[in-house]
C-alpha cells in the first residue's frame, strides 16, 4: 500500500511540473488567438476564459504575413540556417577528422582552443568579431550572418569523439589500396557518421534559428532580418504588439520542434554515441 502511495504521489508530481511547464506555452498560444485588448483581460483571476479565446481571430497572424512581411522573414532565416548547416557540417567534420586520426605538432593545444570556444560566453568576442567582420566589409550582408557561425566547437567535438570510435585499420586498408584522405572521409568517415551528422545539423540550425544578440549588431536593414529581431520589432515605443508577439513566438517554435520531433531518435543517437575520450 505505502508503495502505491509512492507510485501516486510521484505521478501528481510530474503532471504538477507538466502543467507548470505547459501553461506558458498554452497561454501564448490562446493568446495569439486573441485581439490585442484582451490578451490580459482574463489573466487575473484565473477561470475557464483564461483558457479559452471568447473573441477568436486570426488577426495576428495575418498582420504579421501581410502587414509585417513575416513570410520573407521565416525563408530569410531559413536560408542563412540552411547555408550555415551545409558549411558547418562540412568543415567542422574535416576539422575533427584531423584532431582524432592525425598526429601533428600542437595539436592538445589547438583542440584545447577549440574546447574553449563554445566554453566562453558569445558577448566576450562580439565586439572583436564585429570589428573583423567591419573591415571585411561584410556588415549588414549574408556574409556576416553566416560565416561567423560556421566553424562551431561543440560540433567539432562531438565529431571528433565520434570519429575515435572508427578504428584506425578501416583507415589503412583503405590507404594501402590507394585511396586518398579526401577519399577516405567522405566515402568512408562520413556514410558512418550519419547519426553525429544530425546531431550537429541540429545544434547548429536550432543556434541560427534562435540567434538574436549578433543579427542585432551585424545587420541593418529589413532585407537581411531573421526571426528573432523580427519579433523583437514588434515591441516599439508607442505600444507592444502581445497578440502578435505570441503568435510570431509559436510559428518561430514550430519548426525547430518539428524537426526535432522527426529526427529525436538520430539525435539522441548521436550524443550517447559520442563518448569522453582521450585522443
Amino acid at each position: 500500500m505505502r508503495s502505491n502511495w509512492k507510485i501516486y504521489l510521484l505521478y501528481f508530481t510530474h503532471i504538477i511540473i507538466a502543467l507548470l511547464l505547459i501553461f506558458p506555452l498554452l497561454f501564448a498560444i490562446i493568446s495569439s488567438f486573441r485581439p490585442l485588448d484582451d490578451v490580459f483581460r482574463y489573466v487575473s483571476p484565473v477561470t475557464w476564459k483564461t483558457f479559452i479565446p471568447l473573441n477568436f481571430t486570426l488577426q495576428a497572424y495575418i498582420s504579421l504575413f501581410m502587414e509585417r512581411n513575416f513570410g520573407s522573414v521565416i525563408l530569410n532565416t531559413f536560408f542563412v540556417s540552411i547555408v550555415t548547416v551545409v558549411f558547418g557540417i562540412f568543415i567542422n567534420s574535416m576539422a575533427a577528422f584531423a584532431f582524432a586520426k592525425f598526429e601533428f605538432k600542437g595539436k592538445r593545444l589547438l583542440f584545447f582552443i577549440v574546447l574553449l570556444t563554445f566554453m566562453l560566453p558569445f558577448e566576450i568576442i562580439s565586439i572583436p568579431l564585429y570589428n573583423i567582420v567591419n573591415r571585411l566589409g561584410w556588415i549588414d550582408s549574408y556574409y556576416a550572418l553566416i560565416v561567423p557561425s560556421v566553424a562551431n566547437g561543440m560540433v567539432i567535438f562531438l565529431f571528433r569523439q565520434f570519429f575515435l570510435d572508427i578504428p584506425d585499420s578501416l583507415l589503412e586498408s583503405a590507404r594501402i589500396d590507394g585511396a586518398t584522405w579526401f577519399w577516405i572521409y567522405f566515402r568512408i568517415i562520413m556514410p558512418l557518421s550519419k547519426p553525429v551528422t544530425v546531431s550537429a545539423a541540429l545544434l547548429i540550425f536550432i543556434y541560427q534559428w534562435e540567434s538574436f544578440l549578433w543579427p542585432l549588431i551585424a545587420t541593418r536593414t529589413e532585407k537581411y532580418r531573421v526571426i528573432q529581431i523580427a519579433i523583437s520589432y514588434l515591441t516599439t515605443e508607442f505600444g507592444t504588439y502581445w497578440n502578435e508577439i505570441f503568435a510570431a513566438t509559436i510559428v518561430a517554435v514550430i519548426v525547430p520542434v518539428l524537426l526535432l520531433l522527426f529526427l529525436q531518435r538520430y539525435f539522441v543517437q548521436g550524443i550517447t554515441s559520442t563518448g569522453m575520450k582521450e585522443g
